[in-house]
């Protein structure tokens, strides 16, 4: 498959959306592959057909305000999130109607994760909070939910694949950890558990896998850096302080090189599917940041293992750009301005315990692909076809598959 995408050439493109509806937050397909689902800045959803490029359905009025972000549950069942403070839950088969709509969040909800083990949506905002949503008990009136965790500048929070772990990334610079996750535990803010985390001693202080790029110093131009954090070195510190117990907290700020003494805004946060590294996108302070989210300068409290990075101008400041891992974890999507970036741990694209690096290496560019006319914003891999999706600040989405 690595050879097939390398092959793809910007003609192979499909364009599935036209300009009428604003930027391109997220871009989503189903488990099977089967549909394509895109939040627009502009209050719709789109859904298309990515194998025939057909249009399947536009939610025109899906929020009262710009839709962030979309997260499929199944095959059938996902849920949409906006800067109305909502989620709104949709079934595929009867998209006329919302299945319910969710409120308890008070600001713009950003993000949106699902245990598939305990049915429970979670969803974070610019409020700080991470609520919990229990869908084994939706009713047409909404959901049982309560607050999970609260924290100042939230920006993106994931779950580990297996749901064990939850990151949080800020404007202010820190990762955030809760180890050894049960979603069922009810929290007050102020109760987790703390484990110290210990700050390297080598001469590099850089101990964390990154991928995405690091600013060069001095120079005139913004850039976005993007890293990689290594599964492995977050929980050595748990278990350096004897195990971790349930929910505890960890509080990590990920070193960018050249940019020890000055804070970075962590705005784009993807795990690896296989759960081994962290995909990190991070802004200087200096920058402007999405929605003039709130940043200030940071001290490290401790280095995580740096594995990989790569640079790239801050195109199109003011907007977040969401990379993501392919399938399998052995590439990385990344927009870069009109256009997106296929990145490998090495040029052969081999997994990333294959090519660990002793010092924190550059990322492998595999090929460019541009094809639209104005700043990709998101893009997104099929989880089932050889295939890549990305959109764009105007609104058009496009598809890159290869020719057979």
């Amino acid at each position: 498959m690595t050879a097939l995408y390398g092959s793809i050439q910007p003609a192979d493109s499909v364009y599935l959306s036209t300009r009428t509806h604003g930027a391109v937050f997220n871009l989503e397909y189903s488990p099977d592959g089967s549909v394509l689902t895109v939040a627009c800045e502009q209050t719709e959803v789109l859904l298309f057909d990515p194998i025939s490029s057909k249009h399947i359905k536009t939610l025109s009025e899906a929020h009262e305000d710009c839709v962030n972000n979309i997260r499929f549950l199944d095959n059938r069942l996902f849920a949409t999130c906006s800067d109305d403070t909502t989620i709104a839950l949709w079934d595929l088969r009867k998209l006329n109607t919302k299945v319910c709509t969710l409120h308890g969040h008070t600001s713009w909800v950003k993000n949106i994760e699902y245990d598939t083990n305990t049915r429970l949506l979670v969803t974070s905002g610019f409020d700080g909070n991470v609520i919990i949503w229990d869908t084994n008990r939706c009713t047409e009136d909404g959901c049982p939910h309560k607050k999970f965790f609260h924290t100042r500048f939230l920006m993106r929070m994931r779950l580990t694949p297996d749901c064990s772990k939850m990151l949080i990334s800020t404007s202010s610079g820190y990762l955030l950890i809760l180890h050894d996750l049960d979603l069922n535990k009810s929290l007050e803010v102020g109760s987790y558990p703390i484990l110290r985390a210990r700050r390297t001693t080598s001469s590099s202080e850089i101990t964390s896998s990154s991928s995405s790029a690091p600013r060069s110093v001095g120079s005139p131009c913004h850039q976005n850096d993007s890293g990689l954090l290594s599964e492995k070195q977050m929980s050595r510190s748990s278990q350096r302080e004897g195990g971790s117990p349930r929910n505890s907290l960890e509080v990590l700020t990920p070193e960018v090189p050249g940019e020890r003494d000055r804070g970075n805004c962590i705005t784009s946060l993807q795990l690896h599917p296989k759960g081994w590294a962290t995909l990190l996108r991070c802004s200087s302070n200096t920058d402007d940041q999405e929605e003039g989210a709130p940043v200030r300068p940071v001290s490290p409290r401790c280095s995580l293992r740096l594995t990989h990075c790569i640079e790239e101008a801050n195109v199109g400041r003011g907007y977040i750009k969401e990379l993501c891992f392919s399938p399998d974890g052995r590439m990385i999507s990344s927009p870069h301005g009109f256009g997106i970036r296929l990145l490998g741990f090495d040029a052969y694209c081999s997994e990333l315990v294959d090519c660990l690096p002793k010092e924190a290496g550059p990322l492998k560019e595999i090929r460019s692909l541009y094809s639209h006319n104005d700043v990709v914003l998101t893009t997104k891999f099929s989880p089932t076809h050889c295939q890549i999706a990305s959109g764009c600040l105007s609104g058009r989405v496009s598809l890159y598959q290869p020719k057979f």
